[in-house]
């Protein structure tokens, strides 16, 4: 898949990414590495660490892995495609997200998922992440509410495909990702990364690129908001909210 490990479990004798970063410090990556012992790193280090160049696969549905992984920096999506090679992004992943809670429990990936920028994920054994999911009330949890969190978007992205028009399904999935984003990351002047091409936009609303394209200019046009160079700028958030159905 194009990718890079950095750190092999139990032989790099420096800190493990995750020390350092602030997202291991809440939801699954906290509770996977919530410890009772006296030295609360000792946990830390027994996961894989790798890099994967923009546009690379990282996972490939139905193949089988031995690990469930969390997207550490950079972007990606998970996606499913069509026997006709027709490709619908299910959900794009920022830094902090697991992959799919679904992978805790199959073997066989229900999914694909490719990187959009340059990434870095981590794999934890899914031997382990089984065992603690079981014995742990407080991880069970954090399971258990990640698998709520990806049934409601999935439920709400089906309605919104289903019923909403081409305006009001691109408005909704800039205002889901925001709320992500802004959840995770200081926000100034409403302006967020967005690392998405027309085509990404496309596949995850059910749009084409001339459709994506026409919308996004209309909005600009209206001083709604502004898509370019990576950056979503949010110009009039109330007007968004209103397309979007907020």
């Amino acid at each position: 898949m194009g990718a890079r490990r950095i750190t092999e479990p139990g032989r790099d004798a420096k800190l493990p990414p995750c020390v350092t970063c602030h997202h291991s410090e809440a939801g699954f990556c906290a509770a996977a590495f919530r410890s009772t012992a006296a030295d609360p790193q000792q946990n830390r280090g027994q996961q894989e660490f790798t890099v994967v160049p923009a546009r690379k696969q990282i996972v490939t549905q139905h193949s089988s892995s031995d690990q469930v992984f969390v997207l550490c920096a950079g972007w990606a999506f998970r996606y499913v495609q069509r026997a006709d090679g027709a490709r619908q992004i299910e959900r794009f992943l920022i830094p902090g997200d697991l992959f799919s809670s679904i992978s805790i429990f199959e073997d066989a990936s229900h999914f694909s998922a490719k990187a959009l920028t340059d990434v870095q994920i981590c794999g934890f054994p899914r031997s382990e992440i089984r065992e603690k999911c079981f014995a742990d009330r407080g991880f069970h949890a954090v399971v258990a509410q990640s698998c709520v969190v990806d049934g409601r978007d999935a439920a709400k992205l089906i309605a919104v495909l289903g019923r909403s028009s081409a305006e009001q399904r691109i408005a909704y999935l800039f205002l889901h990702l925001t709320e992500r984003i802004a959840a995770r990351h200081v926000v100034r002047d409403r302006r967020y990364p967005l690392p998405l091409r027309h085509q990404h936009i496309a596949d995850a609303v059910g749009l084409t690129t001339v459709h994506v394209s026409r919308v996004l200019s209309v909005f600009r046009e209206r001083g709604i908001l502004t898509l370019s160079g990576g950056v979503l700028e949010v110009l009039d958030l109330r007007a968004l909210e209103v397309i979007g159905l907020r």
